[in-house]
């Protein structure tokens, strides 16, 4: 079994996995290009079976195992694509498939899992609980683990995403990627660099998980919060990768949450694609700093589709509502008839549709002849919502604008 990370490992685990998994497209986005200025390439790894470039490593590593050893059955610890992934082909391979997952696991995930074979196992409250108690069933039943990241023969299953983009690509500067436990940019690094020794590498984590970049930066930073891009919520990444990430990386940035938001509502609205928050962290990563990728060959992987629907319908909304589309306006009002009557007028002078409104007459600081009134709201565009507020403002109307939360 092969303990390295090469080109010539990437190339053998294509060889093995190719027939098996889906040689997704890379396609030029135009008007993504035009938002950026740059040249934007999407690799979609969310028209995997899964909806995740996972089961590229998942499987490489399965095929490296012996008749015996498929027949015992495999484990791993994953709350993410990795367990669907590893179930689909495992079992398809004929393996018994051990899936340990914290109880904290949203149900939806639990449910893609055991669909595709999978058998799940819930353990503990955090990650950390769920692996320690994976490695012990290994021992006590036989089973096989799979890492989810930290493994040259995973990694060199990830790395074939690089010989697809460069193969259909070759002009491609620069590779944009996402980086949780380090499994997917560091296989694609070894690729590119050997295939395109002067392409740039760029890492992307989510700001509130920084665990790689502040590995190979030297910092001690907090990896903690609900952030969108769960699939790259790690906290403590890989040995063995991050050492090989050290290595090929020029750089590695971080995001915020609504600049992942904004992708992901991008990537659905432009190339009618869904993607989750991990898979659009490389897009993120470039709307957020055109001006170094501006005029570039940009490869971004959208390395992943699973994201909850109502979740997906919470980012869409509040895009809208930082484009200015949708608002909700706090208003004051004094409590006589006809107050609310005259502030709605005005949304129809302007031609601004109501959505909701909901009035506040006790829990207020106001005096008990006041009162609070949120209306939500949706407009053309962000300029009619501001002449709906002027004239607002205008009337005598004390006006507020909720903001979004912009971490």
């Amino acid at each position: 079994m092969p303990q390295s990370l090469s080109i010539e490992t990437i190339k053998a685990a294509h060889e093995n996995i190719k027939d098996a998994i889906v040689n997704t497209p890379t396609l030029r986005s135009k008007t993504l290009s035009d938002i950026t200025g740059a040249n934007i390439f999407l690799k979609f790894e969310n028209l995997q079976f899964t909806a995740a470039y996972k089961e590229r490593g998942a499987l490489n590593a399965l095929l490296h195992l012996s008749d015996e050893q498929l027949k015992r059955g495999v484990i791993a610890a994953s709350a993410g694509n990795h367990a669907q992934g590893l179930s689909y082909h495992g079992t398809r391979l004929g393996a018994l498939v051990t899936i340990v997952m914290p109880k904290s696991t949203p149900a939806v995930k639990i449910m893609q899992t055991e669909a595709v074979g999978g058998k799940v196992v819930l353990f503990g409250e955090k990650y950390d609980d769920a692996y320690n108690h994976s490695r012990q069933l290994e021992k006590e039943l036989g089973l096989t683990f799979i890492h989810p990241f930290d493994d040259p023969l995973v990694a060199s299953g990830q790395g074939t995403v690089a010989l697809e983009m460069l193969e259909a690509v070759p002009e491609l500067d620069c590779l944009v990627v996402p980086i949780g436990g380090g499994g997917l940019l560091s296989g694609m690094g070894t690729a590119a660099r050997a295939m395109k020794p002067d392409i740039d590498l760029v890492g992307v984590q989510a700001r509130l998980y920084p665990s790689m970049y502040a590995k190979i930066k030297g910092k001690e930073l907090p990896c903690e919060g609900d952030t969108l891009a769960e699939g790259i919520a790690v906290r403590v990444p890989g040995e063995f990768t991050s050492k090989v990430i050290a290595d090929l990386t020029d750089d590695i940035v971080l995001v915020k949450e609504s600049q992942l938001e904004r992708a992901v509502s991008l990537l659905l609205q432009i190339e009618k694609t869904v993607v989750e928050g991990a898979g659009a962290a490389g897009l993120a990563a470039v709307l957020a700093d055109p001006k170094r990728f501006k005029g570039k060959n940009i490869g971004v992987i959208l390395c992943g589709g699973n994201i909850d629907t109502r979740l997906l319908a919470n980012v869409l909304l509040r895009d809208l509502a930082r484009s200015g589309r949708l608002a909700r306006l706090r208003l004051t009002l004094q409590d006589r008839p006809g107050a609310l009557f005259k502030v709605m007028k005005l949304f129809d002078d302007y031609h601004v549709n109501i959505i909701e409104i909901y009035h506040q007459r006790i829990f207020t600081t106001l005096p008990a002849k006041g009162l609070i009134t949120d209306i939500e709201c949706e407009a053309r565009d962000s300029s009619q919502l501001t002449e709906l507020v002027d004239a607002l403002n205008l009337n005598g109307y004390k006006v507020e604008r909720v903001q979004l939360h912009d971490g």
